[in-house]
């Protein structure tokens, strides 16, 4: 499964956490995320993690595309919901609609990733891979 990870600033430690409670079940994947939030987890774990741009040169844009392209199973963006920020709140609504629109599990909290990641751990998400082929 091709798993994407961001997360807004005051969120990232608490993804940094999260890779490292996770650990075991992440590696069994291929992880890619926006530069910033990737490079701390990779520190921190020593996953391999594909890193695109940071959000403010595009990061997001280029995960959204990913996703259009069906080229993205999961997408975990821990989100700050005091962010008053309107770039970072359409660039969260075009990811949540570009999930939405090819059927991607999406999560923007610590619980909401920790079932979806357990339930990746069970094989729940096994049909997102006989769901890419419909789709192309």
């Amino acid at each position: 499964m091709n798993i994407a990870i961001m997360a807004h600033d005051k969120k990232k430690e608490l993804m940094v956490q999260f890779c490292i409670a996770y650990k075991g079940i992440l590696a069994k994947h291929s992880l890619s995320a926006t530069s910033t939030t990737g490079r701390l987890v990779a520190e921190a774990t020593g996953l391999p993690i594909s890193l695109y741009l940071s959000r403010a040169q595009g990061g997001q844009q280029q995960v959204s595309a990913r996703i259009a392209y069906n080229e993205i199973d999961l997408v975990l963006f821990f989100t700050d919901p005091d962010c008053n920020d309107p770039i970072q709140d359409q660039n969260l609504l075009q990811i949540e609609r570009r999930c939405d629109a090819h059927n991607v599990p999406f999560a923007t909290n610590l619980a909401t990733a920790e079932m979806l990641v357990l339930g990746l751990a069970r094989g729940d998400l096994d049909w997102r891979e006989g769901a890419k082929s419909a789709f192309l």
